[in-house]
């Protein structure tokens, strides 16, 4: 495998598990990778972190990933359905080490 793609696994929200080779050399958050993927993600502000409608749960692979901004922290704070393994996808930018994770989109639809 190069040296700069990596394996992360997605989860929709039916359930359909796949997984995506994504590239670490390009400047594309999640957010950005998904909706080029062709899954369903509103993406409302365009990904400054203001509608919590690319809200993910990350699986596995947390620990992998820097910690949340406070403005991160706050929107996600909006979500019924946020946990302590929520993150939004406009802010998580993937490096090597994130090789594996697995992530389930949670992000409203409308």
């Amino acid at each position: 495998m190069d040296d700069n793609l990596i394996q992360v696994t997605v989860i929709d929200r039916d359930g359909a598990e796949n997984i995506l080779e994504v590239p670490t050399d390009i400047n594309l958050s999640l957010m950005e990778i998904l909706k080029a993927s062709d899954y369903e993600i509103l993406a409302t502000c365009g990904g400054i972190a203001l509608c919590a409608t690319c809200h993910v749960e990350v699986v596995e692979g947390l620990h992998t990933l820097p910690q949340a901004s406070d403005q991160e922290l706050d929107m996600l704070d909006t979500l019924p359905d946020a946990d302590d393994q929520s993150r939004l996808a406009c802010q998580l930018y993937l490096q090597n080490n994130n090789n594996g994770m697995k992530i389930k989109i949670k992000g409203a639809l409308q």
